[in-house]
C-alpha cells in the first residue's frame, strides 16, 4: 500500500478510471454482440445502424484511450466485412 499522498492519490484515481474502463468496455461487448445477433440473422438494415452506433463508440473508446486506435479500426473493419458478406443475399 502507498504511503505518500501523491500516491495514495494515483491509487484512487486509477480505480475511478479502471471502473469507468471497465463501464466503456462492457458497453462495447454488448453492443457488438448484438451486431453479432443481427448479421447470424441476415437483418442487413439493422446490422448498418448498429455498425454506425459500434464505429462512434470503437472511435470514442480510441480517442480517450481505453482501446488501441489500431484495434478500434480492426474492429471496424472486421464487423463492415461480415456486414458486406450479408449483403448480397439480403438484396
Amino acid at each position: 500500500m502507498p504511503r505518500r499522498p501523491a500516491a495514495l492519490k494515483s491509487l484512487r484515481q486509477d480505480k475511478k478510471r479502471g471502473l469507468r474502463n471497465k463501464a466503456v468496455k462492457s458497453r462495447l461487448r454488448t453492443e457488438r454482440s448484438k451486431f453479432d445477433r443481427m448479421i447470424d440473422r441476415g437483418d442487413a438494415e439493422e446490422a448498418q445502424r448498429q455498425l454506425d452506433l459500434l464505429s462512434r463508440l470503437l472511435q470514442r473508446a480510441a480517442v480517450r484511450n481505453v482501446i488501441h486506435a489500431n484495434k478500434a479500426a480492426r474492429l471496424q473493419a472486421q464487423c463492415q466485412g461480415r456486414l458486406n458478406g450479408i449483403r448480397p443475399a439480403a438484396d
